[in-house]
């Protein structure tokens, strides 16, 4: 990915790659401000010296992980016909992954802790209504927190980029179209679905895999359950995914007789088929907050259909990934860049800051072992980003990664390669400070994806 780059004074230039950026270190023309992701200040140029393009930041939301693309906006015009071709040339690829799951997690442990501490230790009446009426456009905290951070990170990387506009796709599951699709005129006046939606909450309901024999990597077909021949509805709970062999070999047979010789997988397809998907319903809930957040911002805000990303994702045969898709986004002909054997997408994933619970609690919300009251250990803190020299014994060698603190002095060390335990502090030097996130890259897989 392109390094970010900042003037003498702090403010945003030009990214470069990572030859330049080394170059402009070894000739001390730079320093280095920030380590993930790495981020440079010239000591010797301000952005009034320096040769601006427009650059676009694209969004691709989700319920677990947002993709966000860095593009350069390319426009060519073609001479016979005249006609201007936008491209997006990609600069940086990132995945943020929420952590909604967690939040909404340590609130129910929460929960569970108050209500023993009013049940066991000493009665108190529950109280009602004391909570205080939720203002319009209330969101929960986890879902609130996707919008927070993803807003968060569009602020930081519009401190380190020159971004002059936003595309972000707003995805919308018409959940009540999807479960009854005969229903119309007065009972339902919002439209109807596009059949991308259908599919792609298949896609994502079902894993991307067939429901009778888990092949992956194959063309998926729409199977329904309950045959059409025999009484089936177009219900999305009458649906799901299959290979071609698995279709075309159940036919117009009850689920029950085909897969009598497979009780298990007849019982996980049944309770499959009639379990919601969560993540749609997370989107749905977020998508016009995130928007509003994201015009707030002042800048020329564009806005597109999931149809519209899978459409120029398939012309243009790029692979599925979160970054990749947000690369897509909006209205868009060409997109380079991304082909390069050595571009890499940086993954941010929300870890948090620590908490203020002091024991951990059990399953039935009781309280089991003691935590540390100090957060920081010989000056480091679980999270921050460490390089560990040791010069001998078992674990010789440099490591460098996220930290787990212990109260002992021996930490233990997330890297690349896995955990490495029982690091002491002595041979640890602080990279960066925790700041709620971890990083780490991956290659994206190249191959194309068969149910795109």
């Amino acid at each position: 990915m392109a390094v970010f780059v900042l003037d003498r004074s702090g403010q945003p230039v030009m990214p470069c790659s990572e030859k330049r950026a080394r170059l402009l270190l070894q000739s001390k023309r730079a320093r280095v401000h920030r380590v993930m992701p790495f981020t440079i200040r010239l000591i010797d140029r301000s952005q009034a010296d320096c040769l601006l393009q427009p650059l676009r930041l694209k969004l691709d939301p989700g319920s677990r992980a947002t993709g966000l693309a860095l593009v350069r906006d390319i426009e060519t015009i073609e001479p016979a016909m005249g006609e201007v071709t936008r491209g997006a040339a990609v600069v940086s690829l990132l995945e943020l992954e929420h952590r909604g799951r967690q939040i909404s997690e340590a609130l129910t442990a929460r929960r569970q802790m108050r209500r023993r501490r009013r049940n066991q230790l000493r009665y108190r009446a529950p109280r009602f209504l004391n909570r205080g009426n939720k203002q319009k456009g209330w969101l929960a905290p986890s879902l609130q927190h996707r919008v927070d951070t993803t807003a968060a990170w569009v602020a930081r990387i519009q401190r380190w980029a020159p971004v002059t506009a936003l595309s972000s796709e707003l995805v919308r599951f018409d959940m009540q179209q999807l479960q009854n699709t005969e229903i119309e005129g007065a009972e339902y006046s919002q439209g109807t679905l596009a059949g991308y939606e259908v599919r792609e909450y298949l896609l994502e309901k079902w894993k991307r895999t067939c429901a009778y024999c888990d092949a992956q990597n194959t063309p998926l077909q729409i199977e329904h359950i309950e045959p059409r021949a025999r009484g089936g509805s177009h219900r999305i709970s009458n649906l799901c995914l299959a290979c071609q062999p698995c279709n075309q070999k159940k036919a117009a047979r009850t689920l029950q007789d085909f897969l009598k010789k497979d009780p298990k997988r007849l019982a996980r397809i049944l309770a499959q088929a009639q379990r919601p998907l969560r993540d749609a319903a997370a989107v749905n809930v977020t998508r016009w907050a995130l928007a509003n957040a994201l015009k707030t911002t002042g800048f020329p805000l564009e806005l597109a259909s999931g149809g519209r990303t899978k459409f120029n994702r398939c012309t243009l045969d790029v692979p599925k990934t979160h970054a990749l898709d947000a690369a897509c986004v909006g209205q868009v002909e060409a997109i380079t860049g991304w082909q390069q054997p050595a571009f890499y997408t940086l993954t941010i994933k929300a870890m948090g800051r620590g908490s203020y619970q002091r024991t951990r609690l059990d399953a039935y919300g009781f309280p089991r072992g003691y935590l540390m009251r100090a957060k920081s250990v010989h000056g480091f803190q679980t999270g921050d980003r460490v390089k560990a020299v040791v010069p001998q014994g078992k674990k010789v060698g440099t490591h460098v990664g996220r930290v787990a603190i212990r109260k002992t002095g021996s930490f233990n060390i997330t890297t690349p390669a896995g955990v490495v335990q029982g690091i002491s502090h002595k041979h640890c030097r602080i990279v960066q400070r925790n700041d709620g996130y971890g990083y780490f890259f991956h290659r994206a897989d190249l191959t194309q994806d068969a149910n795109r």
